[in-house]
Formats: structure tokens, C-alpha cells, sequence
């Protein structure tokens, strides 16, 4: 079902469980969509693995899951060794880490045969792309951040026509770590990691 979207915002909320494991994530309507919640980490929790996933009255839940040693010290999910689900579904990921510019580093996604580039526009922002076939024209969502701490939003706009889908994997990314995508975001992140790891091994 394709549909043209009207812009929403989420909202940002946090919880402590009773094993004393925070999570935090974003919720909101879409008029078109309903209700729709991300959520990181994921539960049940488990060493070396780390997940977000997004839940919605009207859109597909979908969850994107990375595991590996450097879990351990980082809060949200990775571009590294992850695996993205719609549904019940793989969907299948692939990026060029050297290349220079935003486009050329952007996330490329399958999923049911259909492509999506998934694009940063600034540490804020960033853009997924439906590609146009032979039979439909694609769609181009946009995820901004905006405010400073109480205040703080996520808006979600659109242009040509979505699917359930779109919105799923559009949100989602809001709950991963997507620094890599340019070139000065992968060696913050590479260098984060580095001395997490260092923290970890010295403690």
C-alpha cells in the first residue's frame, strides 16, 4: 500500500528495567500510520549483541542487531557485522567504507526487492531512498533531530509515495549509529572505540 505521508514527530522517552538496564527511543503518531515506537537496546538482553527495533500499530516491526566484541562499548547498534530485519525478512546491507563522499559512503539496502540508499546530510539528519523502478517512482523520507534536552524532537517528512516499510526502516535508523557514514564520523567513531576499548581492558 502505497500512500503519501504527512510529516510527525516522536518524541524521546527513557526507562530503567527492574535489573536496573536503561533503554531509550522515540515514540509518536503518524496519521497515516499510527502509532510507532523505537526502542534500544532491545530486549532480552545478551553479551556481545545489541538491538534496536521499532514497533507500530500500522507499519512492519523491524529490528537492526549487531553483535561482536565492541557491543560491549557502544549504545547503540553499529554498521559493523549487523543484520537488518522487516518482518519476518532479511534485509540485505552493503556500504563502500573508502569512499569520500556522503553518497558514495551511504548504507545500500534491499528488502523485498526494492533498493534503498540510506544517506547522511549532517550529524542530525539523514535521508532514505527508495529507488524508482519500472513500476513505481520511489520515495525519499527524511529523519531530522531537532532541540536540546527536554525539548528535543524527531521529524519525519516524505516525498512521493511510501510504503509501511519505508517508515519502519526510516525510523529505525534514528536508534542506530551511523557516524560512519562520513569520513570525519568514521574516525570519531574508530577512535571512540578504540579507547572504550582500552577503558574496558584497564578496568
Amino acid at each position: 500500500m502505497h500512500t503519501t505521508l504527512t510529516p510527525f514527530t516522536l518524541s524521546p522517552w527513557k526507562a530503567r528495567e527492574p535489573g536496573g538496564r536503561r533503554q531509550h527511543g522515540w515514540e509518536g503518531t503518524s496519521p497515516e500510520f499510527g502509532d510507532v515506537r523505537v526502542v534500544c537496546p532491545a530486549f532480552p538482553h545478551a553479551s556481545g549483541v545489541i538491538v534496536a527495533q521499532v514497533t507500530g500499530g500500522r507499519v512492519p516491526a523491524a529490528s537492526f542487531e549487531t553483535r561482536g566484541i565492541h557491543t560491549e562499548v557502544v549504545s547503540r547498534p553499529t554498521l559493523n557485522r549487523a543484520t537488518c530485519r522487516v518482518g519476518d525478512g532479511l534485509v540485505g546491507l552493503d556500504r563502500n567504507r573508502w569512499a569520500l563522499t556522503h553518497r558514495g559512503r551511504s548504507l545500500r539496502l534491499r528488502h523485498l526487492g526494492d533498493d534503498y540508499r540510506l544517506t547522511a546530510i549532517d550529524n542530525r539528519a539523514y535521508r532514505l531512498t527508495r529507488r524508482p523502478d519500472a513500476e513505481d517512482p520511489g520515495a525519499v523520507l527524511t529523519v531530522r533531530r531537532s532541540g536540546i534536552a527536554g525539548g528535543r524532537k524527531l521529524t519525519v517528512r516524505a516525498t512521493g509515495r511510501v510504503l509501511p516499510a519505508d517508515v519502519s526502516l526510516a525510523v529505525l535508523f534514528s536508534a542506530v549509529d551511523r557516524s560512519v557514514l562520513t569520513r570525519r564520523g568514521a574516525v570519531r567513531a574508530g577512535i571512540s572505540r578504540m579507547f572504550g576499548f582500552w577503558a574496558e581492558t584497564t578496568y
